[in-house]
């Protein structure tokens, strides 16, 4: 079982304009509840930690988890509102936000509301915002302090500089967890955004260094590369007809763990003992995974079915 850490929102996407009203179209995500979702659509008993608001959004993202097959249980819910994420995408489909968050229910997780867990959890995955705003990210990364030698850690940052503008609050953060991750998955564009045009194969070594066990560097039309303790291993990415990037990161990060699930390779050993042909079949299916939800719009997780053997 997996556990999925951070936000739930609304993806409102900006339309066209009529005389004097704007067409929106609002769409559950955050890039954890995207990677809760994407598990459990590739066959994945996983559950959600999240705040949520008791008002009518929260209510919806509360359902449409459950209609998912996420468990919400260990989710609080708050008398606060549901935060808003405000998309406008470009030519090409790539996207621009601004979010509308502050006091929202997702970022009021405390330590305090930390559930236990048995032995059936195997993994648990956390990243984006919640990691870096207060008081949820102390909380969380209390919980991954908590259960790291018991479980598989796996983090995205996921950088959005429109919730916490500070660059050296996000480095600060992604540092540490990718310490006490075991998995560590961070795109091209965030890592030019935390530590500009750093090498990406020192800035693995580093981590591995650190304590992670196996880091992917992903690059969208361009593949994605990772490396563990026998080096690195790089795919390239399938050809899409494009119709947004919004939830391809996402994507690859559930297709990636939904593949470790299933092979059996959901240990901090596992990932630094796998050699260069087993990574490039991780890498090149959650790669097509990324790519179908790229031809469709939004957040779009594919199921197991879509993506063959």
């Amino acid at each position: 079982m997996f556990l999925v850490c951070g936000e739930a929102l609304f993806d409102v996407f900006i339309g066209s304009e009529t005389d004097n009203a704007l067409h929106l179209d609002a769409r559950p995500g955050g890039s954890p509840f995207n990677v809760a979702i994407g598990l459990a659509r590739l066959g994945q008993p996983v559950a959600f930690l999240c705040g949520l608001a008791k008002d009518m959004l929260g209510d919806r993202l509360a359902r449409v988890l459950a209609r998912e097959g996420v468990d919400t249980r260990p989710c609080p819910r708050f008398d606060a509102p549901t935060t808003l994420g405000m998309i406008e995408l470009d030519a090409a489909g790539v996207p621009r936000y601004a979010f509308y968050g502050n006091g929202a229910a997702d970022r009021l997780l405390s330590a305090a509301q930390l559930p236990e867990f048995g032995p059936e959890l195997q993994a648990i995955h956390l990243g984006s915002y919640a990691t870096v705003v207060e008081p949820v990210a102390s909380a969380l990364e209390t919980l991954v302090r908590r259960e790291r030698d018991r479980r598989l850690i796996a983090y995205d940052p996921n950088v959005r500089l429109n919730v916490e503008p500070s660059i050296d609050r996000w480095r600060e953060r992604a540092d540490t967890l990718a310490g006490l991750a075991h998995l560590v998955k961070i795109s091209d564009e965030d890592v030019r955004l935390l530590y500009g045009e750093t090498d990406e194969a020192a800035l693995a070594r580093r981590w591995l260094a650190a304590g992670a066990r196996l880091v992917v560097v992903t690059r969208g039309a361009d593949g994605a590369s990772a490396w563990n303790s026998n080096g690195r291993t790089d795919v390239p990415a399938p050809r899409v007809t494009t119709v947004d990037t919004v939830g391809a990161g996402d994507t690859f990060q559930s297709s990636m763990l939904a593949y470790l699930a299933e092979a059996g390779r959901l240990s901090p050993d596992a990932l630094s003992a796998m050699d260069a042909d087993e990574l490039a079949r991780i890498l090149a299916f959650a790669a097509r995974a990324a790519a179908i939800t790229c031809s469709r719009r939004g957040a779009d997780m594919p199921r197991r079915g879509e993506l063959g053997a």
